[in-house]
């Protein structure tokens, strides 16, 4: 089921994320859900804050990427098969370059700004079954990691661009809250009927 996306203004997006127990009701139909939300929307990863609950669970699929031709072989596969879902997911180091991408949010239509993030980090989290997992992602997995772990940290990406660009997306960001931005997928706008 193709759940609503929630908009840039709804509080939700601001909350700290709850950590999660293997009971946690329909676990595996929201995360099924999520997926499809994701591909409707033509996204790359999704976090529950983003379907308008404040548990720490997101989910990534990198295989859009996987077709970069200025990527080596063994790259591209890496990509292909980084489908996952993140449950009570925690950075335990960020290391490398901090590098700069441009980043667009589901939540935030028609905004992209360069976001600098480190180029490798190390996480712990929870598989669907629960199954504990520490491991190192780099590159494009690790950038998209990090903007899904800051909404499970009620962080958003337009946090951390300069203060004269926050200021020159002012308005995109009010229409979103208006209801007033077009999304080629369903949104829930905060204060408003989602369409």
């Amino acid at each position: 089921m193709i759940l609503p996306i929630v908009g840039y203004g709804d509080p939700v997006l601001r909350k700290v994320g709850e950590d999660i127990a293997a009971d946690y009701p329909n676990l595996k139909e929201l995360i099924f859900n999520m997926f499809v939300t994701m591909y409707n929307a033509y996204g790359i990863g999704l976090a529950a804050p983003q379907v308008g609950l404040p548990i720490r669970l997101f989910v990534i699929d990198m295989v859009p990427f996987s077709d970069d031709e200025d990527m080596s072989p063994e790259e591209q596969q890496k990509l292909k098969t980084c489908k996952k879902a993140f449950i009570n997911a925690k950075i335990l180091k960020e290391e490398g370059e901090l590098w700069s991408f441009n980043e667009g949010c589901l939540s935030i239509p028609n905004v992209r700004e360069d976001v600098s993030r480190h180029e490798r980090i190390t996480m712990q989290y929870q598989d669907e079954d629960f199954n504990v997992h520490t491991e190192v992602f780099d590159g494009l997995t690790a950038r998209v990691i990090q903007h899904e772990y800051d909404h499970i940290e009620g962080i958003l990406f337009t946090d951390k661009i300069a203060s004269l660009k926050k200021q020159l997306i002012k308005k995109k960001l009010q229409n979103i809250m208006e209801g007033k931005t077009k999304a080629d997928y369903k949104m829930r706008i905060f204060g408003k009927k989602g369409r």
